[in-house]
């Protein structure tokens, strides 16, 4: 495997960025911040070019539309974005990603949002931890908030405000520990939180739902071990709220606003 690429950040206060090829785009690199940004309406396209790291001329073959896409990476924090409108998903973690959060992200009219595992095929996912957490759901999102293959996701203190298909689901034996979560059901259609593909490692999932706030007739079905824990140490755990007060935990997802009121202050 290739060197990992050093520390980085993408940080941009209120910064829009629409009909972009694949925006956030990264690949083998460690310790990096994507803060601040509004993505919307990336496409796929054909073939392209684009600038790397040191200058390095990449090539990416037909890029799907990714808003944000995090590939053999590791230590990845997404905060405080909003990401909307994109051709394939908002965020993909995939390729052995690991130790990722995405955290106070405004997430919203959008199909597919986030999947966390390549493929059905891909084993390394096995060893992936993603944080998922204080991030707002919809309006208008259906499915995948998120969608886990094989790896572990610790989905906390989240505003889910309907969703179509489902919100949160996965196949090949994912583990997602959903904790202090308020999900709100659609008026009508489907009240099931979760979705398992059948016959794809169905017999191992592990689906536990802890503190969760179920209304509207909202039902999450919870699968074999439900008392999973996120295992953080000492510098990656933190508090989780009541779900109770989820609305105000949430209340400042997404990209922020600043306006300025003096000069030393926002």
């Amino acid at each position: 495997m290739a060197e990992r690429e050093k520390k980085g950040i993408m940080c941009a206060n209120g910064l829009r960025m629409g009909n972009f090829l694949q925006l956030g785009t990264m690949r083998l690199v460690t310790d990096v911040i994507i803060h601040g940004l509004r993505i919307h309406n990336c496409q796929t396209q054909e073939t392209v070019e684009v600038m790397g790291p040191e200058g390095h001329i990449i090539r990416i073959d037909y890029p799907d539309g990714d808003a944000i896409s995090v590939i053999s990476s590791t230590k990845v924090w997404i905060d405080h974005n909003t990401l909307y409108d994109c051709g394939d998903g908002l965020v993909d973690v995939t390729h052995g990603s690991t130790d990722v959060t995405i955290s106070n992200n405004w997430f919203r009219t959008h199909d597919m949002v986030m999947l966390l595992g390549h493929d059905d095929g891909y084993v390394q996912d096995q060893h992936m931890r993603v944080t998922v957490a204080f991030n707002y759901f919809g309006p208008d999102c259906d499915q995948r908030m998120p969608r886990v293959r094989q790896g572990f996701a610790h989905v906390v203190n989240n505003l889910y405000q309907g969703w179509g298909l489902y919100a949160i689901g996965g196949s090949m034996n994912p583990s997602v520990r959903s904790e202090a979560n308020l999900f709100i059901a659609p008026d009508a259609g489907r009240k099931e939180i979760t979705w398992k593909l059948r016959g794809k490692g169905g017999s191992e999932w592990n689906f536990g739902s802890t503190k969760d706030v179920l209304e509207n007739g909202a039902v999450f079905t919870q699968t074999g071990d439900v008392g999973l824990e996120p295992h953080y140490n000492r510098t990656q755990a933190f508090h989780v709220g009541d779900a109770t007060s989820v609305r105000s935990l949430t209340w400042s997802a997404g990209a922020l606003r600043c306006r300025k009121r003096s000069k030393s202050r926002c």
